[in-house]
């Protein structure tokens, strides 16, 4: 019988999980997904081989599941960033730092997009969580329009553009260059949907 970590099984399952998730994100900082195994994962993890299948079937559902978890917390964090920000412009400068400073985690790992790996479902699943983020971008430059902080323009294309400049971009980690790029990036955003001219 394995040891139980935490004070319930649920406990258990939710930090063998975290082990999981943790020991797959510092793998793929220097290796691509699609050569690490799942024996390397948990050896990493600290647990047993079949304390993964327990969590998830292969692989790819492991990924999911990292993706995801990374993604609502990112959502949460975003949220409560933006909670006490009541203009549209610093609400869109809050969401530009708080996705510059997100580790994306599809530009992890080395090797191909793990877009690119994934199957047709697990690519559509993957989609529902991108548009909880796209939703409170969308909602921001809405208010910018409707309030007049922005120019009248096509949210769902700005949505978009924005959020190909943001995901394709590497911060730096190490600063002075960090700061320097997120600053760029805020900037570059702001002027393209047109904040600047409007303030000016």
């Amino acid at each position: 019988m394995p040891k139980i970590i935490g004070g319930s099984l649920h406990e258990h399952r939710a930090q063998t999980r975290q082990k999981l998730f943790t020991a797959l994100s510092t793998l793929m900082t220097d290796r691509g997904f699609d050569t690490i195994t799942l024996a390397e994962i948990a050896a990493a993890a600290g647990v047993g081989r079949t304390a993964v299948y327990n969590h998830f079937p292969d692989k790819e559902a492991m990924l999911l599941g990292f993706i995801t978890h990374e993604t609502e917390q990112y959502v949460h964090t975003l949220e409560r960033a933006l909670a006490d920000v009541d203009d549209p412009v610093e609400k869109l400068r809050t969401y530009v730092r708080q996705q510059a400073r997100l580790s994306r985690v599809f530009h992890l790992a080395p090797g191909p997009d793990l877009r690119t790996i994934l199957s047709k479902q697990a690519q559509h699943r993957l989609r529902e969580h991108v548009v909880l983020v796209e939703t409170i971008l969308r909602d921001i430059l809405d208010e910018g329009v409707e309030t007049g902080e922005l120019p009248p323009q096509d949210v769902e294309v700005t949505v978009g553009l924005v959020n190909a400049c943001l995901s394709g971009r590497l911060i730096p980690e190490s600063s002075p260059e960090r700061e320097r790029c997120i600053e760029a990036t805020e900037s570059f955003v702001l002027r393209a949907v047109g904040a600047h001219q409007v303030a000016a």
